[in-house]
């Protein structure tokens, strides 16, 4: 039987990546994408300079961060406030996170399966990413991809994480308006992750506001509106609100994306809003230094000749661990 070698496909320049990007070729983004994703050296050093290339087109859009508890409904909220966005003339993209299996690293939930009428939407774009060893619950490279949806003339970025118990600091620091998801009645075992997380929220969600539910959302969110009150103020001036919603009825979206309206609002308007992305971009850059000295301590010669023999005497109790890292470090910097 005959079988036909798999054709590869063209190797697209940097010219033909920006402007497939700028042009808004979904395709070409998502190619995009892949590149910036990767960790072959030669692709690292391509989606440098594509990014840099895309720069002047970027940061003109609105970043909402979701997240909220597994159970919470992430992604049915997301695909109706998706389809609203959309249906108010607004390009979205959704960058959704799923849990990855440690031993393939693929992602394990299948995003587009979960969101499949907005992932027909013509106005929207779904890119699912696998979470792999990441922190936070996000992508390890969720910056670049927003950078280049941006840059495709997305107008509304949509950052979903796997849910809460991580480092939602990784989140909530590359989002412009962070929103917290829940549900009414949900146990006071959760309320040590909520206050940690609720601290950082601009906004509350009530979810599943319907049927029977309806009674305990409004009395819930009359208590977690009178609890944000106990929180200091943002130094924006903002006071994270509280509302109710049933993504299955559809009800309760508007007041939920008026809020993030009025949110923008207030804070490009008393300059904040700028403050927020400065403030980001410094935090992007000092944690990308320190991606890329762990990366370069890991890949050294030195570093693999010495790290095996080390690891052997740490884990007989011959060396103490500190001890040996300080010989580590001080090997590769004085190579």
């Amino acid at each position: 039987m005959l079988r036909l070698a798999p054709m590869k496909r063209k190797q697209l320049s940097l010219e033909e990546l920006k402007e497939g990007v700028l042009a808004g070729n979904r395709v070409i983004l998502s190619r995009a994408i892949t590149l910036c994703e990767s960790q072959r050296p030669q692709d690292i050093a391509k989606a440098d300079e594509l990014l840099q290339a895309i720069l002047p087109h970027t940061s003109n859009s609105l970043r909402i961060g979701i997240t909220g508890v597994p159970g919470v409904g992430k992604s049915t909220f997301i695909e109706s406030f998706g389809e609203l966005i959309t249906e108010k003339g607004k390009r979205l993209a959704v960058l959704t996170i799923d849990p990855s299996s440690q031993k393939t690293k693929g992602s394990i939930l299948g995003d587009k399966t979960r969101m499949e009428e907005l992932s027909r939407n013509p106005n929207a774009f779904i890119r699912p990413s696998a979470s792999g060893s990441a922190l936070g619950g996000v992508g390890y490279k969720t910056r670049e991809v927003m950078l280049l949806c941006e840059a495709a003339g997305f107008d509304v970025i949509i950052v979903e994480t796997v849910g809460v118990g991580q480092s939602e600091t990784l989140v909530h620091g590359m989002v412009d308006f962070f929103l917290l998801l829940m549900l009414a009645g949900a146990g006071d075992e959760l309320q040590g992750i909520k206050k940690g997380i609720m601290e950082m929220a601009h906004g509350l969600v009530i979810n599943k506001a319907d049927g029977e539910n309806i009674r305990p959302a409004k009395r819930a969110k009359a208590e977690y509106q009178s609890a944000l009150h106990l929180f200091p103020m943002e130094p924006s001036g903002w006071l994270p609100q509280v509302k109710t919603c049933s993504s299955m009825e559809k009800s309760g979206l508007e007041e939920v994306w008026q809020m993030i309206l009025d949110y923008e609002i207030k804070l490009k308007g008393n300059g904040h809003f700028q403050l927020n992305r400065e403030a980001q971009q410094v935090s992007w850059f000092k944690s990308n230094i320190q991606l890329l000295l762990e990366g370069g301590f890991y890949q050294s010669e030195e570093t693999k000749k010495k790290l095996p023999e080390l690891l052997k005497s740490v884990e007989a109790g011959e060396v103490h661990a500190l001890k040996a890292a300080h010989d580590l470090v001080d090997s590769f910097l004085n190579k």
